[in-house]
């Protein structure tokens, strides 16, 4: 039988009373979801033993900040970032009172008009989603920016991508949040990122980079985005957390395993009529060349993000959170 893994008990920053009713107020949010689930450890006892405690320990950097704390949250694909997001807002907003505001860094794609022109004058690589490069950065910072200034009754439009459709989706049903937040929670594969030396791109690592970047000119664009805007965009994030996967090869198994899901969440919206997006659904194939997009980076931020980010969760091969590194503790965290 395995044992559930705690934050550390140095680290808890709430009493008995706080946790038991942040606790509560995950059950009644996740009410349905729990009485559907048939887990070996119940995720009642995961809110207690980890997501409270984490979302309690952001507080407290938000009391200490004394200002609008922005927390980015790292992980490859398929690591459950959208799971751990929604459990930090729910539980810092319905159990700790705070106004939370999320995005993912997905929702910032440039548009597959743009992406198209970036394809066409500097690689075709570039058409595809995911890599630095592909985003939006500076409409991220304007966004973060305008969260963190908080003006009163000041309406901020998130933008919303459509996976199904490769493209961004019209303003006119971009989210609206209201005045400022408390705390903003940036989520994404790549957020905190860095970039790598000039020298660690001559070789390259897979097929795809081989092939079809075999003089480096795409790796290169995606790094001098790293060293420049991305690194702009990532110094707003006061607190980095990390869902450290434990291998390539879990990205790729894990990332199967969300198209199955994304292709069967479609296929529901397709026949309600709420999607008029295509379906596809990729084989392993192009799932393995999808991934290699994504592999140097991944790569690197495995070998030196867990000791830099302020707290990595470290998952096993069955998705479960089996380790956690405190890298930034709190003093007096009771405080």
């Amino acid at each position: 039988m395995s044992v559930l893994t705690r934050w550390p008990e140095d680290q808890l920053c709430l009493s008995a009373a706080q946790r038991q009713h942040a606790v509560q107020a995950l059950q009644r949010a996740f009410a349905s979801t729990l009485a559907s689930l048939k887990v070996d450890i119940g995720l009642v006892e995961m809110f207690e033993a980890i997501y409270v405690p984490l979302a309690a320990w952001v507080l407290c950097h938000h009391r200490r900040q004394g200002a609008p704390l922005v927390v980015g949250l790292n992980g490859a694909q398929g690591a459950g970032k959208s799971t751990l997001s929604t459990l930090l807002e729910i539980t810092l907003s319905e159990g700790f009172g705070l106004r939370v505001a999320g995005f993912s860094i997905d929702d910032l794609y440039k548009t597959r008009a743009e992406r198209e022109h970036l394809g066409a004058e500097v690689h075709p690589l570039l058409q595809t989603r995911g890599v630095p490069g592909s985003h939006d950065v500076q409409l991220g910072i304007e966004l973060l920016q305008a969260l963190k200034r908080g003006e009163h009754n000041a309406a901020t439009r998130i933008p919303v991508f459509d996976k199904s459709t490769d493209d961004r989706c019209p303003v006119s049903i971009w989210r609206e949040w209201s005045g400022g937040a408390d705390v903003v929670l940036l989520e994404g594969w790549c957020v905190g990122a860095r970039a790598q030396s000039d020298g660690a791109l001559q070789a390259p690592i897979n097929a795809l980079e081989r092939l079809e970047d075999p003089q480096g000119a795409w790796r290169g664009y995606v790094n001098e985005q790293l060293k420049g805007p991305y690194a702009e965009l990532f110094a707003l994030v006061d607190v980095l957390l990390m869902l450290k996967v434990p291998s390539m090869e879990a990205v790729y198994e894990w990332r199967s395993l969300q198209e199955k899901k994304l292709a069967e969440r479609m296929q529901f919206l397709f026949e309600a009529g709420e999607s008029q997006g295509r379906l596809r659904i990729m084989g392993d194939a192009e799932i393995q060349r999808f991934i290699q997009h994504y592999e140097r980076l991944t790569r690197a931020m495995l070998d030196e993000m867990p000791t830099r980010a302020d707290v990595t969760l470290h998952l096993n091969d069955n998705h479960k959170i089996c380790d956690i590194s405190i890298n930034r503790p709190l003093a007096d965290c009771g405080d």
